[in-house]
């Protein structure tokens, strides 16, 4: 159990901003279980996230509630994620062999590609949380149901990004990456945990309203096509890849919400 509580600091530590125990560190081994819990963290960040935009919501209603919200999901992962979709956007919107790629995606000088790819994701995500939040959608009004939204929104991205490590091998061959630690071996308890952590909010969402599960077909027909592209250019994935891929994922089962509830 100890054990398991370090592992979970350690996950907690590497991928948000949340002060942890001072016997906390970067140790490889717990590094690598630590995926297990990628999902979890999930949880933490959509609750924070949805705490933010009720408060605010409350005080100023519901369009700046949702600006407050996102801002308090980028301080508190470090903007961890978006930071890795905007090396991904710099480095295949820039490259055209794998080494050209992978030397942009390192770069920490961030490029047009990514600067614009970043503005349309989070404006994708700010309209797409207004209208979800706005009770535009029917049966969507309930305070407890857009909280488990925005749960499960931020474990299922985070379980569509992890799930690749699963699948795919790690593209850089030097071991100067942070994320390196996480690809180099796994578990059933990795694979078990992950998607635990990651399906339970959609689960309970399905008790209230049996269409969330078709949310599941976009999120992940987009983690297949994503890490299809990843391969076929560079050969597997990076930290950064996999950052882009929740926020992408995230962003779709937002957008999912939406069309499911206007054609459904």
């Amino acid at each position: 159990m100890k054990k398991e509580i370090h592992i979970f600091f350690t996950a907690l530590m590497f991928y948000t901003r949340i002060p942890c125990p001072r016997n906390i560190d970067h140790n490889p081994d717990y590094l690598n279980k630590a995926s297990r819990y990628f999902p979890l963290i999930g949880w933490i960040v959509g609750s924070v996230a949805f705490g933010i935009f009720w408060l605010f919501n409350y005080l100023l209603g519901p369009e700046i509630a949702v600006i407050f919200s996102m801002i308090a999901s980028v301080l508190l992962t470090g903007a961890f994620h978006e930071d890795g979709f905007a090396d991904v956007c710099d480095g295949f919107g820039g490259g055209w062999t794998k080494e050209k790629i992978l030397m942009i995606m390192k770069d920490s000088a961030i490029g047009a590609y990514g600067a614009i790819g970043v503005v349309l994701l989070l404006l994708l995500k700010y309209h797409s949380l207004s209208r979800i939040v706005s009770s535009e959608i029917p049966n969507l009004n309930s305070e407890i149901l857009i909280f488990i939204l925005f749960v499960s929104a931020h474990s299922l991205s985070r379980l569509a990004a992890i799930s690749i490590v699963f699948t795919h091998e790690y593209s850089r061959e030097d071991a100067t990456s942070k994320s390196k630690p996480i690809a180099q071996n796994f578990s059933w308890r990795e694979v078990v945990g992950a998607f635990l952590f990651g399906l339970l909010p959609l689960v309970i969402l399905i008790c209230f309203q049996w269409q969330f599960v078709l949310v599941l077909v976009p999120v992940f027909l987009t983690r297949f096509f994503l890490a299809r592209y990843f391969q076929k250019w560079i050969d597997g994935y990076t930290g950064d890849c996999l950052g882009a891929t929740q926020q992408v994922c995230e962003v779709v089962f937002y957008l999912a919400v939406i069309v499911l509830w206007k054609f459904i």
